[in-house]
C-alpha cells in the first residue's frame, strides 16, 4: 500500500522544494500579466494561482501539475468583466465600488465552473480526453509552445541588450546547467544569480516590480467572503454561460496537460481526480476573492523538468507564491522580467515535439492534417477550439475509413444463398451496405449472416430491417443470423426472421432513446 510519504514526494524532497520555489517565482508574471487581461486587480490573479495551486497539488489526479490563472480561461473572464461592468455602471457605480462588484461577479464565475467541473468529474466523464488523437495532441502541444513563447514577446518591449543578454545568459543557464549537476534546478541558479548581479550592480532593466508594485499586497493575505452575487438569480443567468465555457476550456487544458505529463513520467493519472480537484479549488477561490484557473502546462513542465515530480513541489509552489506575495514582496519586485523570459523560451522548446517534424512524412496524410490544423488553431484561435476541431476532424476520417462492410456469398446445397458480412455496419456503412445485395436476382431463400460483423448504431438496425422489408415484397424467405439480443429487441421488420444461435453476440447499440 502506497504511504503517505510515496504519495507526497517525488524523487526526493530537495527536488520536489528546490523545483516548487522555481515555480513559485515563474508563476508571478504570469499571473500578474493574466490578470490584466481579465481587467482584475493583480492580486486575484495571485491569490488563484496560490488557492487553485494548493488544492490540486494536494487531491488533483497528477503529482507535481502546477495550477493557477491562466491566459485560456483569463480571456474568457474578459466577457465576464465588460458584461458587469457595464451592468453596474448603468446602477451609478463607479471607482472602488465598481471594481468590487466586477470581482462579485467573477468569484461567483468560478463557483458555477467549480460546480461544473466536479459533476463531470463525478460522473466520470474525465474518460473521454482518451479520444482526443495522438496527432491533436501533438498539435496541441506543438500551438501552445508557439503561444507559449510568443506570449512572451510582450515583456520584451522596449528591450535593450542588456535585457536580451540576461534572456539569453538565463537560457544558456537551463541548457548546459543540467549537463554538469542535477543537484539544484537551473531555473533557480539563473534566478539567483542575475537577480544578484543586477541588484549590486545597479543595472537598470525592466523588474517584475514594474509590472505591478506588489509591496502594497504585503501582509495580504486571501479571507473567506461569500460573494454578493451568489444568491441573485439574474447575475448567475449573467455568468452562467462564461462559467460553462470556462469550466469547459479548463478541463480540457488540465486534461491535455496531465497526458503530456503522463508521456513524461510513464505513469498515468487520474482525469476523473483532476476534474473534482480543478473543481473544488475554483469554488475555493470564489470564495477568497481569486479568479478562476486551471492547470498550466509550462509551468507544470517548469516543474518536471527541474525534478519536482511529487505533490511536495506543487505544495511548494502554492505556499512560496502566497509567502512571496505576503511577505517578500521587496525581493519579487527586484527580480529581473528578463530571468523569467528566458526560462519560458526554455519551456517553449522543451515543450514542443519536435519529432513530430520526423513523423509527419510518415504518419497517414490525414493524421498529419490533424496534427498541422490544432497547431495552427491553438496559435490563432483558442485552445478548446483546436482540440475539439481535432477530434471531430479524426472522427470524420475514422468514419470515412470504416464506411465499408462487405459480404462474401456462396451457395448452399438447398439453393439457399447466403450473404457472410464483413465490417461495421453504422451510418457510415449503410450506403455499403444496401450496395451489396441483388435481389432481383437472388434466389427465393437467403440468408443474412453476421457472424463477422457488428451493427453499431441504430442506422445500421434500420438498414437491415428496410432491406429485409424490400425481400418480404419481392416475394422471397428470409433468415437472420448471428444479431445480439438488443438489435433483435429494437427491430420492426427483421424481428420475427431473425434465427437464435448459440453463439449470437451480446453488444449494445447507439441509440437515442
Amino acid at each position: 500500500m502506497l504511504n503517505f510519504k510515496d504519495h507526497l514526494i517525488g524523487s526526493s524532497a530537495k527536488n520536489d522544494i528546490l523545483s516548487g520555489m522555481v515555480v513559485a517565482v515563474a508563476l508571478v508574471p504570469e499571473a500578474i500579466a493574466f490578470s490584466f487581461i481579465a481587467h482584475v486587480s493583480p492580486i486575484v490573479g495571485l491569490y488563484a494561482a496560490a488557492i487553485l495551486g494548493l488544492i490540486t497539488a494536494i487531491i488533483g489526479g497528477k503529482p507535481g501539475m502546477i495550477s493557477g490563472a491562466t491566459g485560456a480561461v483569463a480571456i474568457v473572464l474578459v466577457g465576464v468583466s465588460l458584461t458587469a461592468k457595464a451592468l453596474l455602471i448603468e446602477q451609478g457605480l463607479t471607482g472602488a465600488e465598481l471594481s468590487y462588484g466586477i470581482i462579485q461577479y467573477i468569484t461567483l464565475t468560478a463557483i458555477l465552473a467549480g460546480i461544473i467541473q466536479i459533476s463531470i468529474g463525478a460522473l466520470k466523464m474525465g474518460k473521454f480526453i482518451r479520444l482526443v488523437p495522438q496527432p491533436a495532441l501533438h498539435g496541441f502541444v506543438n500551438g501552445l509552445a508557439v503561444v507559449i513563447a510568443s506570449s512572451q514577446l510582450g515583456f520584451l518591449k522596449g528591450a535593450d541588450a542588456t535585457m536580451y543578454g540576461i534572456v539569453v545568459g538565463t537560457m544558456a543557464i537551463m541548457y548546459l546547467l543540467p549537463k554538469l549537476t542535477d543537484a539544484v534546478p537551473a531555473g533557480l541558479v539563473a534566478i539567483i544569480g542575475f537577480t544578484l548581479v543586477v541588484y549590486y550592480g545597479h543595472i537598470d532593466t525592466k523588474l517584475v516590480g514594474d509590472l505591478a508594485n506588489l509591496t502594497e499586497f504585503k501582509g495580504m493575505l486571501p479571507s473567506f467572503s461569500v460573494p454578493t452575487t451568489l444568491f441573485s438569480l439574474d447575475a448567475i443567468k449573467l455568468v452562467l454561460p462564461y462559467a460553462v465555457i470556462i469550466a469547459l476550456v479548463g478541463i480540457i487544458e488540465s486534461l491535455l496537460t496531465l497526458s503530456v505529463l503522463d508521456e513524461i513520467s510513464g505513469k498515468r493519472g487520474s482525469a476523473n481526480q483532476e476534474c473534482i480537484a480543478q473543481g473544488c479549488g475554483n469554488i475555493t477561490c470564489g470564495f477568497f476573492g481569486a479568479m478562476p484557473g486551471c492547470a498550466m502546462i509550462g509551468q507544470s513542465i517548469i516543474n518536471y523538468t527541474s525534478g519536482g515530480w511529487g505533490r511536495l513541489s506543487s505544495i511548494t509552489a502554492a505556499v512560496g507564491l502566497m509567502l512571496l506575495v505576503a511577505t517578500l514582496t521587496d525581493i519579487l519586485n527586484i527580480i529581473p522580467i528578463a530571468i523569467l523570459v528566458g526560462i519560458m523560451f526554455m519551456v517553449s522548446i522543451g515543450t514542443f515535439e519536435w519529432s513530430s517534424f520526423a513523423r509527419i512524412t510518415k504518419m497517414p496524410k490525414s493524421d498529419a492534417f490533424v496534427l498541422v490544423t490544432v497547431t495552427g488553431i491553438t496559435i490563432v484561435a483558442d485552445l478548446a477550439i483546436a482540440v475539439i476541431s481535432g477530434v471531430i476532424i479524426s472522427a470524420l476520417v475514422f468514419a470515412w475509413k470504416h464506411a465499408k462492410v462487405y459480404a462474401r456469398t456462396h451457395i448452399e446445397d438447398d439453393g439457399t444463398k447466403v450473404y457472410d458480412f464483413d465490417g461495421p455496419l453504422f451510418f457510415g456503412s449503410v450506403t455499403a451496405f444496401n450496395e451489396q445485395f441483388d435481389i432481383k436476382n437472388d434466389p427465393d431463400n437467403v440468408i443474412l449472416d453476421f457472424k463477422d460483423a457488428r451493427v453499431m448504431d441504430i442506422s445500421g438496425v434500420e438498414a437491415i430491417d428496410a432491406i429485409t422489408k424490400k425481400y418480404l415484397e419481392a416475394g422471397k424467405t428470409i433468415k437472420i443470423r448471428h444479431l445480439s439480443h438488443e438489435c433483435k429487441s429494437i427491430m420492426s421488420n427483421a424481428k420475427q426472421f431473425c434465427t437464435f444461435e448459440e453463439d449470437d453476440p451480446n453488444y449494445k447499440i447507439v441509440y437515442d432513446y
